[in-house]
C-alpha cells in the first residue's frame, strides 16, 4: 500500500495556512475550550504543528489573529454608509457569542495585553464614527464611555455563559443594558 502525502508547497501556501489555522482555532476552541490541544487545531486545519507555530508562537498570538479578523468585520460594516450603531453592536455581540473562549484565553494568559488595548481603541472609534446615532440604541445621557461598558458587561456575560446558551443569555443582556443606554 502507498501511502499519500501532501505536497508541502513552501512559502506560497502561508496565506492559506494561516487562514485555515484561524479558522479552526474558532472552532476547536469554541467546541473543547481553551484548554485544547493546539496539535487539534493544526489537525483541523489540514497543516503540521510546525506550520500553526511559524504563525502563531502561543495561543494568545492565535488568539489576536482572530480578534484582528473580528475587527476586519468590524471596520468593514462600519464603513458601510448604511450600517448602524446597533448593527456593529449586533456584530460584536455575535462575534463574542463566538470567541468567548478566545476572552477568557488572553485574560488568564496574558492579562491586561497591549494588543488588547488596540483592539479596545479600534472598536471604541468605530463606534465614534457613528455618533450621534438616530438609530434608538443610546440617549441623550449615554455616552460612548457607557457603550464600551455595555459592551464590556455582556462580552462578560457571554464569556462566562456555556456555549449552548450564550446567544440566549447575550441577548438578554443586551435588552436589560439597552434600557439603560436608551433612557
Amino acid at each position: 500500500m502507498v501511502e499519500s502525502r501532501k505536497t508541502n508547497r513552501g512559502p506560497v501556501a502561508g496565506p492559506e495556512n494561516r487562514a485555515a489555522l484561524i479558522a479552526a482555532a474558532r472552532a476547536v476552541f469554541d467546541e473543547q475550550g481553551v484548554a485544547a490541544p493546539l496539535s487539534a487545531v493544526a489537525k483541523r486545519a489540514g497543516v503540521g504543528q510546525g506550520s500553526l507555530y511559524r504563525h502563531f508562537p502561543d495561543r494568545v498570538a492565535l488568539a489576536m489573529a482572530v480578534f484582528e479578523e473580528n475587527m476586519d468585520e468590524i471596520d468593514a460594516l462600519a464603513a458601510s454608509p448604511s450600517s448602524s450603531l446597533r448593527d456593529i453592536c449586533d456584530l460584536v455581540t455575535h462575534q463574542t457569542e463566538g470567541t468567548g473562549a478566545f476572552l477568557a484565553l488572553v485574560e488568564i494568559e496574558a492579562g491586561a495585553d497591549e494588543r488588547m488595548a488596540v483592539f479596545e481603541s479600534r472598536l471604541r472609534d468605530v463606534f465614534a464614527s457613528k455618533l450621534p446615532s438616530d438609530d434608538g440604541l443610546l440617549g441623550p445621557s449615554a455616552s460612548l464611555d457607557d457603550l464600551m461598558l455595555a459592551v464590556g458587561m455582556v462580552a462578560g456575560m457571554a464569556m462566562q455563559s456555556p456555549r449552548e446558551s450564550r446567544h440566549a443569555v447575550a441577548g438578554a443582556a443586551w435588552d436589560l443594558v439597552q434600557r439603560g443606554l436608551s433612557a
